[in-house]
């Protein structure tokens, strides 16, 4: 045996052993990117915060603007109006979040019967259509909601006249009634396919040799499924369960923005799209950075009591 060939696993062990931070190194270096991307797109644009203590106008400069302080974080409270509307989203918000919290479940339902299809092609279009809807901006899903619910040339309305159900058109997207079962259904359809990937990979990563064991037993499909396959991807859905709860309060604006009317707008509009309205259509960018900022920090307190619900359930933190 040549010694070479002995000798140079040795020396490589020892100078892992002498420079313990090299690897270190290469995993850091190659998370650089990353970490500059995340610097520049997540926290050096929290410097707008310094808007929320000024009463700023668009071409002035912020130094010329009107120092306020607290006043725009204050008047939240004092002024009944300001409450009232801040309320009223926060409700609107914390609403729909909660649908959508309470219907995270249907992914690992739909991946868990995915998965059991026979058929290899026809499970393929299936995690295919289902999964297309979530590149979908949510423009072209309102333009697909205006085809098919429109009053005028609505697929539904014209469908319902024609068998004589209805004696005149619906205006089902003008109506403010079930407006937060609406979004959540929207929703669902739209991200339903998507969410069920990260479950069909936890899937995939069961052990078969559970599955052989328990057919073995005399097991059959459905307790296959419930006593291998959900126990298996459980941990999975915690974590992304405990992760929207941390980030309850924020639900996007895209689609509530397209949806949105003069008949609905008291239900449809969250905390997200208050802000926008507040900044872009009234102008108010201080008071909108405020409200956003204290958004920021809700939404810090639901990620810490997130992350103490899993030490409590799963024993283990997730960040």
């Amino acid at each position: 045996m040549n010694v070479n060939t002995v000798s140079k696993p040795r020396e490589d062990l020892t100078a892992r052993k002498r420079f313990p931070f090299k690897d270190k190194h290469h995993l850091f270096l190659m998370a650089l990117p990353f970490l500059i991307l995340a610097f520049l797109f997540s926290y050096l644009p929290l410097y707008g915060w310094i808007y929320a203590f000024y009463d700023y106008r668009p071409g002035i400069p912020l130094s010329q603007s009107e120092f306020m302080g607290l006043d725009w974080f204050t008047s939240m409270v004092s002024n009944e109006v300001q409450r009232q509307e801040v309320m009223r989203v926060l409700r609107n918000t914390f609403a729909i979040s909660s649908l959508n919290i309470a219907t995270s479940v249907l992914p690992v339902i739909f991946a868990v019967f995915l998965t059991e299809l026979r058929s290899t092609k026809f499970k393929k279009l299936v995690q295919t259509l289902t999964t297309l809807p979530n590149f979908i901006s949510w423009v072209l899903v309102y333009s697909f909601a205006f085809m098919l619910f429109s009053v005028n040339n609505g697929f539904l309305n014209n469908l319902l006249l024609d068998m004589g159900l209805i004696s005149q058109p619906l205006n089902i997207l003008a109506s403010d009634d079930h407006t937060w079962l609406s979004m959540t259904l929207w929703s669902v359809w739209k991200g339903l396919g998507w969410g069920a990937i990260m479950y069909i990979a936890a899937i995939a990563g069961i052990d078969q040799e559970l599955n052989e064991a328990a057919r073995v037993d005399g097991a059959g499909r459905f307790r296959l499924m419930w006593n291998v396959t959900v126990p298996g991807i459980l941990p999975t859905f915690f974590v992304l369960l405990l992760l929207s709860i941390g980030n309850f309060i924020n639900n996007g604006m895209e689609q509530f923005y397209v949806f949105q009317n003069a008949m609905n707008t008291n239900n449809i509009e969250v905390l997200d799209l208050y802000v926008y309205n507040i900044g872009m259509t009234s102008s108010n960018f201080g008071f909108a950075t405020a409200v956003s900022l204290l958004k920021s920090l809700v939404s810090l307190f639901l990620l810490f009591i997130a992350n103490s619900m899993s030490k409590a359930i799963r024993g283990e933190s997730i960040f």
